[in-house]
């Protein structure tokens, strides 16, 4: 029997009891997003309830309902079981967002949303998610992890489907009405001006006492912190124009802004200057802080990593000094230098410290100038925590450097 594709067919069968049947064809979307046609049988009611151009008529209107007029109207037919949320994910949308990513947000972000949501989701079809089952996910997340978790995962999932439904994978967005749930207060620490000092007290190591300074009083991010080359190095600020993430460089920051000329404290130069002084390179496009090990000693530029760094030089420090190791880290060292700025100058000195305001130009970018009133809250700042120092001790940043004994040789460390 041939079938007339466009009206569909319509038929008898039955030995004792006749109905009418029709027979068609649907048009969906396959895992790789093309049209394709598959054949579909319907009953449309008792031969001796219907005659046959009311079947007719009948099968014309399912027709309609499931392909439409033409093919644009077929096209945004929802799409066929087969595409679940994984597949969706892995094929189409994570290829098209992480060109946007840099290394280390792709890495977060991937594993964020394979862990939290294709994991609690894998297997179902895309078009049988519905407003229920997204929001039972996240107020799930909700019950049992951090805020930012939650809302990294919030984020992401509404993005998801946003992309699904512009890709016409979907009909429908079904994540438009999705509400963030309440979370646990989030734990946001601090180190006190006490630790602060007891851990600079015992570093004795040049290299890591330039380092952890930085950190401590120059509010760099963890990326910008180890990929510093001398040449961002400007005596009285920092320029940073490299990043580092996992033992590699990176000729990118995070954003325009993070390139603002970032004050130098007028107590911490000293320090870093005796490490420039010791430091076995410091042309301008090494790294201020490298690794020491097999690869320095072939020549190749590697920069320490950071996890590394923090638990083989400087958690065994701390260890010792009863400081909790989840205060030392320099993202808690950010926080603490932009909450103890505000009680040395304004709000918008704080900002401009931790370079969160956006900048017109980087065309001129060695030559901006920054605002005194910045540096002197930088000072400020530094002055303050540095006068909670035990007295006992006398050891100023002037007798840390560079006569000291301690710091006559830099060690070689393998971190």
């Amino acid at each position: 029997m041939a079938m007339v594709y466009q009206a569909g067919l319509v038929y008898e069968k039955g030995a004792r009891i006749k109905k009418w049947y029709g027979q068609f064809r649907v048009y969906q979307q396959d895992q790789q997003g093309k049209e394709v046609r598959k054949n579909k049988k319907v009953i449309l009611g008792l031969r001796s309830q219907l005659r046959k151009h009311e079947a007719e008529e009948k099968l014309r209107e399912i027709i309609q309902q499931h392909n439409g007029k033409t093919p644009a109207e077929r096209a945004v037919l929802p799409p066929d079981d087969s595409v679940t949320l994984d597949w969706f994910v892995k094929e189409k949308y994570l290829p098209l967002r992480r060109g946007k990513w840099s290394t280390a947000t792709k890495k977060k972000t991937e594993f964020e949303i394979n862990h939290y949501l294709v994991e609690n989701l894998k297997g179902t079809s895309l078009r049988n998610i519905g407003l229920f089952e997204l929001q039972t996910l996240v107020n799930h997340l909700a019950d049992k992890y951090s805020d930012s978790i939650v809302r990294h995962a919030f984020a992401n999932l509404k993005s998801i489907l946003k992309v699904a439904t512009k890709l016409k994978v979907l009909a429908e967005n079904p994540g438009e009405d999705l509400e963030m749930p309440l979370t646990r207060p989030v734990d946001k620490p601090t180190i006190t001006a006490e630790q602060i000092n007891s851990l600079i007290e015992a570093i004795e190591d040049l290299h890591d006492l330039c380092l952890m300074a930085i950190g401590l009083f120059c509010a760099t991010r963890t990326s910008e912190t180890f990929g510093l080359q001398w040449k961002s190095y400007q005596q009285d600020k920092l320029i940073i124009q490299t990043t580092a993430f996992e033992g590699r460089l990176y000729n990118r920051v995070k954003n325009e802004a993070s390139r603002s000329a970032m004050p130098i404290p007028e107590d911490i130069r000293p320090i870093m200057e005796a490490w420039r002084r010791a430091c076995p390179d410091s042309s301008p496009d090494a790294l201020m802080f490298p690794t020491f090990g097999r690869q320095a000693r072939r020549g190749t530029k590697v920069p320490r990593q950071a996890r590394n760094f923090l638990k083989w030089r400087i958690y065994p420090i701390t260890d010792k000094l009863g400081i909790p190791r989840k205060l030392v880290t320099f993202q808690v060292m950010r926080r603490t230098l932009g909450t103890d700025l505000q009680e040395h100058g304004t709000m918008k000195d704080a900002q401009a410290a931790l370079r969160h305001a956006s900048i017109k130009t980087t065309a001129n970018v060695y030559m901006q100038p920054i605002p005194a009133s910045v540096t002197a809250a930088l000072n400020s700042r530094t002055r303050a925590v540095l006068a909670k120092k035990p007295q006992v001790s006398g050891k100023t940043p002037e007798a840390m450097l560079p006569n000291a004994p301690q710091f006559q040789k830099v060690e070689s460390t393998s971190a």
